[in-house]
Formats: structure tokens, C-alpha cells, sequence
């Protein structure tokens, strides 16, 4: 799996980030996962043909012991098995990763 992750994280650094993914609503209902929207205008083609049966599309995002994965991968949050589902394309990696690394910085928490 391709993920991009920070580690070396404080409690306070975690805890503070918590608060903001719950300000913001992107739970999953499991404790430490949160579910990132994708932006409508990154979905691939698959991915816009299929957002009614399959979507809404998001990425991952885990909350650990002292650190924060998330991974690559779209996933469709009403199917598990689909051929929309796929690693995100290099421009939506970096747009993911620049997000994560924005909302750190301003909370204050250093990258």
C-alpha cells in the first residue's frame, strides 16, 4: 500500500489534530480513522461515472501511537470492490499531501 506518513507526532500534536478532523466531520465512526474527501474535480473519469452507485470517494487517514498515515488509495465509501477504486493519480497525491501538510502547519504542529 502506498501511504505518505509523518511520525515522531506529540500526544498534543495528535490530540490537536484530532479536534480539527472532528471540527471538520470527516470521522469514519472507527477511533483514529478519518475519511479525507476527494475534490470532485480530481475524480477520474471511472470515478464520475460511478459517484452515484459508488461514491462519495475519499482518502484515508490514520491517527497512531505518535504518528499520521494516510494512504494513497481512493476508496469509494458505498462499495468495497469496484474499478473505481485505485491509487491517486500523481496530481491528486500531491494535492493530498500539500492538504495534510497546510492544515499541520497551521495548527502549529511542525512537519
Amino acid at each position: 500500500m502506498r501511504s505518505y506518513c509523518i511520525d515522531e507526532l506529540t500526544t498534543d500534536d495528535l490530540e490537536t489534530l484530532r479536534r480539527r478532523l472532528d471540527e471538520m466531520e470527516l470521522g469514519s465512526g472507527m477511533e483514529g480513522l478519518f475519511w479525507l474527501p476527494v475534490p470532485p474535480s480530481m475524480l477520474t473519469q471511472v470515478q464520475e461515472e460511478h459517484l452515484d452507485e459508488c461514491g462519495p470517494y475519499s482518502i484515508a487517514l490514520e491517527l497512531t501511537d505518535g504518528a499520521l498515515r494516510m494512504e494513497l488509495l481512493v476508496r469509494a465509501r458505498n462499495r468495497l470492490r469496484c474499478e473505481c477504486i485505485g491509487y491517486a493519480s500523481v496530481d491528486l497525491e500531491r494535492h493530498m499531501i500539500d492538504y495534510v501538510d497546510t492544515m499541520l502547519r497551521d495548527l502549529g504542529i511542525a512537519i
